[in-house]
């Protein structure tokens, strides 16, 4: 009788193992069933981005991410002041998981206000230069352009330019142009001037300008290129990408494009700036955002981002648009781009002394 009651109680222990090991396979299964589920619902989510570059300007570019992805982008634009403004206010509520904007100085403002996260990107790192991303990761560059000078045909030879600073020399008296100071493109542009020439040199250099200009600073970089087509002045300082949108209306406008500082200097060459983004502290979706960032590396995206407003790849393998190329090559400045948030308190107070409106 002890002998059936030891196989019975054997048995069940048998069957409690059994059903035990049972039960925690199924919780196992359950739980990776539920992993993946949760994954390929956060893979379907779509990314939101909020922009300070216009719609038809990412609009093409999202749709063919889409095309080649599946993942669908969200997007709002606006100002990029108003936007990081937004993204603050909003906090860990935010539903944006990247911003895209234009100018180190902006994308360095935004990561000192905390709303961004490191990138972490090997792709990133590969193929986009290190002076064209941000020294702590926080932001990349996403498209180039040059800040340089432009010049009419008619009255002015190439041979009669050679440098930013040669535009303070005594025979540009009265034929100078400039944009307003309260710009943030020419901001950075005097931020990275103290960054390659130091405070002193750089105060010399843009209180020269002004003693040569031939009106008062113009509201944008197109007014100060009509101000030259008009006789207004010779020579000026603008965006390449303005330069481009203005030729493709008018092809015949006696306008040219001159690359300054092309000695084998140390820190000689053409002042650039990005478009670039950064991933949010507080995205939903970090991985599809940083997705987004590194195929917006690749060479394909590139031509597209870039060309869409006359500007540069970042990667040194990209197509260039016909209409830029045909700009001609130049070396740019391998200063850090990182500088040019960090030196904009010093710029703006050295406009200021010298009189810059």
């Amino acid at each position: 009788m002890r002998t059936n009651q030891l196989k019975a109680s054997l048995r069940y222990l048998l069957a409690t193992i059994v059903a035990g090991l049972l039960a925690a396979c199924t919780a196992d299964q359950d739980v990776e069933e539920a992993t993946q589920a949760a994954n390929t619902d956060h893979l379907s989510e779509p990314i939101v981005v909020y922009s300070s570059r216009k719609q038809h300007l990412i609009e093409p570019v999202f749709e063919q991410f889409t095309q080649q992805t599946g993942i669908t982008v969200e997007y709002t634009t606006d100002k990029a002041g108003v936007l990081i403004e937004r993204i603050k206010i909003e906090g860990q509520n935010t539903p944006a998981d990247l911003l895209i904007t234009v100018d180190a100085g902006n994308l360095g403002y935004a990561a000192a206000e905390g709303i961004f996260q490191a990138i972490n990107s090997a792709v990133i790192n590969e193929t986009v230069a290190p002076h064209l991303r941000d020294e702590q990761d926080l932001w990349t560059g996403l498209s180039l352009r040059a800040r340089t000078i432009v010049y009419s045909t008619e009255r002015v030879k190439p041979d009669d330019l050679s440098t930013y600073q040669g535009l303070g020399e005594s025979q540009w008296q009265g034929r100078l142009c400039l944009r307003t100071s309260k710009k943030v493109y020419n901001q950075s542009l005097v931020a990275m001037l103290i960054a390659e020439q130091g405070e002193v040199k750089a105060e010399q250099t843009v209180a020269a300008w002004i003693a040569n200009l031939a009106i008062s600073p113009t509201s944008n970089d197109t007014k100060v290129m009509q101000a030259i087509a008009a006789g207004q002045c010779d020579v000026g300082i603008v965006n390449t990408y303005y330069f481009g949108r203005l030729e493709a209306k008018n092809p015949d406008l006696p306008l040219a494009l001159f690359w300054p500082n092309q000695s084998e200097a140390e820190n000689s060459g053409v002042h650039v700036n990005v478009s670039g983004a950064g991933i949010l502290k507080y995205s939903n979706n970090p991985d599809q955002a940083r997705r987004l960032l590194e195929w917006l590396a690749t060479e394909q995206a590139q031509a597209l981002f870039a060309g869409l407003n006359k500007e540069y790849p970042v990667i040194s393998h990209g197509a260039i648009d016909p209409q830029v190329s045909a700009w001609g090559a130049f070396k740019q400045s391998p200063l850090a781009l990182s500088k040019a948030f960090q030196l904009q308190p010093a710029a703006v107070k050295l406009m200021d002394r010298v009189s810059y409106k």
